[in-house]
């Protein structure tokens, strides 16, 4: 089967470092679909309009993965501890697919590109999507069901300290998603160093910070 991009999301990412684990970590980072083709016609997206979330199907552009390696070792738990490749949701994956499920924000038909607006993403900026679906709440959510190994993790977040003096240099539409990125701790678990200066780039801005 050979699959090929109906578009691609633009996010205020251009390296993976500080991109979230998950997708609803931080509800306030936001990105645009924009269609491809004949995707973008109108038609495709009747009726969308009557979800408030979406289900992403996009690619780990980034990742390059080796066929033969069939454990993976989540960042929540150190870096030494294997769990299945069909256990996690490492990007390091046979097929290099990931799902997101993003809130709606709004749509868009203007010079001559459909887009999408969404929130709470955890993608790069130009990343492939590869197919769309509703978010369907009587048959979609689970309130029964356990995390395994995350349900340990799911809280794992630290306090952020910003001055007035540079929170003021941030745009005020990006400060907040700025700061629950950053209490999303994006330092490797097995890699975490204390007074150490940590690179982020965000929003076109050089994001330094010390833990």
């Amino acid at each position: 089967m050979v699959i090929e991009p109906i578009g691609y999301i633009h996010t205020d990412f251009k390296d993976k470092f500080g991109i979230p684990r998950q997708c609803g970590l931080v509800p306030e980072l936001s990105g645009t679909i924009v269609l491809k083709g004949r995707y973008s016609d109108p038609a495709a997206l009747r009726g969308i309009e009557e979800f408030t979330h979406l289900w992403l199907i996009w690619g780990f552009s980034e990742a390059r993965y080796d066929n033969e390696t069939l454990t993976v070792h989540p960042p929540r738990l150190g870096g030494k501890v294997k769990k299945g490749v069909f256990a996690t949701r490492s990007p390091f994956r046979p097929n290099s697919l990931a799902l997101s499920s993003v809130k709606l924000e709004e749509i868009e038909f203007a010079e001559g590109e459909t887009r999408l607006k969404v929130s709470g993403i955890d993608m790069l900026d130009g990343t492939p999507v590869y197919d769309i679906k509703p978010y369907v709440p009587y048959s979609d959510i689970h309130p029964e069901a356990r995390g395994g190994f995350s349900d340990e993790h799911k809280d794992d977040c630290i306090e952020v300290l910003i001055s007035d003096e540079l929170i003021s240099m941030v745009p005020e539409d990006k400060r907040n998603a700025l700061i629950g990125v950053l209490r999303q701790d994006p330092r490797a678990a097995y890699n975490k160093q204390n007074d150490y200066v940590y690179g982020l780039n965000f929003a076109g801005l050089d994001i330094r910070f010390i833990c």
